[in-house]
């Protein structure tokens, strides 16, 4: 059976071994990611999500769909911009804003998860396997790896 890895957010960026998802053509499926998405729960081996989250308006939905359709242990890569920088700030289309703290509140043992995550709704759960912050001209981007706890 293929690996069922998504590209969320690549309108028409074909990369070879995912399917492409966005909420217009050209892609392989065409999804809003603000509803219920369209995979069934613990289907998906990856999610590349580069610079998608921060045109979701709503995080812990966005956090809570991603996991419910990763199987347990897969990874979501997500590259955002953080709001270290202008670059979180300027773009019109911007709905959600992130920093590295903003990921404290879906990840297994964090006091933040611990503390709020029944009453918040949040049901991802994850863990952090690999980050970085680097700079894009005056652009600061949270390069960050998460495995699926189930």
């Amino acid at each position: 059976m293929p690996l069922l890895r998504l590209d969320l957010g690549s309108s028409n960026l074909d990369l070879e071994g995912y399917t492409s998802v966005d909420i217009v053509p050209p892609c392989n499926v065409v999804a809003d990611l603000t509803q219920r998405w369209p995979w069934e729960d613990s289907t998906v081996d990856e999610i590349r999500a580069h610079d998608i989250i921060e045109h979701l308006p709503d995080k812990i939905h966005t956090m809570n769909e991603a996991w419910r359709v990763l199987k347990p242990g897969s990874v979501m890569h997500v590259k955002v911009p953080t709001t270290d920088g202008p670059g979180a700030w300027c773009d019109p289309q911007h709905n959600s804003y992130w920093n590295r703290y903003s990921f404290e509140y879906y990840t297994d043992g964090n006091p933040a998860y611990e503390r709020f995550h029944v009453a918040y709704g949040i049901q991802a759960c994850f863990t952090v396997v690999n980050e970085k912050t680097w700079k894009w001209r005056d652009v600061v981007i949270l390069d960050i790896w998460l495995k699926a706890v189930k």
